[in-house]
């Protein structure tokens, strides 16, 4: 049965976020909130973990996991980012992008494209998913929480908790989610691409 924590959404209790990451560093499956949509999040190396997203939405290898990161000096440690690259994510950050770019060696194998050698990263401008990346010291391993045939994400947190009770160990709820999950930039090409058209304006990138 999944833990239900209730996050003040602009103050959230130091207590609670403290409670949650250190479930999370204890191989815990978190649903939790960002600036687009809920996700869900585990630790970077959690095998169990990835597979255990990859059952609930029903992903093959081809898709590109995201590292959540709370900061551009963390991010620089995941991806290989030239200056041009580095400006044009600068800019658009925090904020509801998910970039694809080259993977560092400190990205686990199971996590890249199988072909590409490529993972997602993105900043969230979201204080309770801010604060969870804060304590936690390290990205966050997340996919939007988006269940197979369905058109929508879930975006409240009870429900969320009804629905994937027994298959996430915990639920942070800091008020409803948006349903438009991020807007996704391929940059492991040099140039920009526009793989998915999102909450985040594309036309800075076009």
């Amino acid at each position: 049965m999944a833990k239900y924590f209730d996050v003040h959404p602009e103050n959230p209790q130091r207590r609670t976020i403290s409670t949650v990451a250190d479930s999370i560093r204890s191989g815990a499956l978190v649903a939790y909130p960002t600036d687009s949509c809920f996700a869900l999040g585990c630790q970077l190396g959690s095998r169990d973990g990835i597979g255990r997203i990859r059952s609930i939405r029903n992903l093959d290898d081809r898709h590109h996991f995201t590292l959540v990161c709370q900061n551009f000096a963390q991010l620089g440690q995941f991806v290989q980012i030239d200056n041009d690259v580095f400006r044009a994510i600068k800019a658009a950050t925090p904020g509801s992008y998910t970039f694809i770019l080259p993977a560092t060696k400190e990205v686990p194998r199971q996590l890249l494209h199988p072909k590409k050698k490529t993972v997602g990263v993105r900043i969230p401008d979201h204080v309770v998913a801010q604060a969870l990346l804060a304590e936690l010291g390290e990205p966050l391993l997340s996919s939007t929480l988006l269940l197979p045939d369905e058109q929508e994400p879930l975006t409240q947190g009870w429900e969320i908790k009804e629905r994937l009770d027994h298959v996430v160990d915990a639920v942070v709820d800091s008020g409803d989610c948006g349903t438009v999950p991020t807007t996704v930039i391929d940059f492991s090409g040099g140039e920009a691409e526009i793989v998915r058209r999102g909450s985040g304006d594309p036309s800075r990138f076009e």
